[in-house]
């Protein structure tokens, strides 16, 4: 008699916080540093930075603690990486000092969001574009494609020297994500 193969669970069909320990630590007290945080420009020099901060909001507009986020981009002269989780800092918010992406192929500057959380048993992924865009956002194929009631779900404001960009997972601020 031949017995079919146990199928397991892989990390990514589970809900478990399996990232915690290796990929944000800080969040959950672990005595050691991450590899990769939310500094995206350490040992870059002479490059004018600025800093996107947000929050992860559930669909009863409550903080999400333990969500974790990456930001990459890729503007043809840099290609960064951050990493945070939103557990990190009190009030359970995200920071990461970047550079503002440069237009590439006339699209509008866009940073890439990849969104791992609990109850997902896949990451989401959206964008962050910026508001003080405003000519090259109106002419992003990629940006135009979206509802223009959605748009806005979609673009960090800026607030002084830096830029908030809040991650809303239901409701009626729900933020867009896409399809990869």
């Amino acid at each position: 008699m031949k017995t079919s193969a146990v199928k397991k669970q892989t990390p990514s069909q589970t809900i478990g916080p399996y990232f915690a320990y290796g990929l944000t630590p800080q969040q959950y007290g672990y005595d050691f540093d991450s590899w990769v945080d939310h500094d995206m420009v350490k040992g870059l020099n002479n490059v004018e930075t600025i800093t996107i901060t947000g929050t992860v909001y559930d669909g009863n507009a409550q903080p999400v603690d333990d969500a974790m986020i990456e930001l990459w981009q890729d503007d043809g002269v840099h290609k960064l990486f951050g990493r945070y989780g939103s557990g990190t800092d009190e009030g359970n918010t995200f920071t990461f000092k970047t550079i503002k992406p440069k237009s590439v192929n006339g699209q509008a500057p866009f940073i890439h969001v990849i969104l791992f959380m609990r109850g997902q048993l896949l990451h989401s992924y959206t964008r962050i574009y910026f508001a003080d865009e405003q000519q090259l956002n109106e002419t992003d194929a990629n940006l135009n494609a979206v509802d223009a009631d959605r748009k806005h779900t979609l673009i960090a404001e800026k607030k002084g020297d830096s830029y908030v960009f809040n991650i809303h997972m239901q409701g009626p601020n729900e933020t867009v994500f896409f399809e990869i």
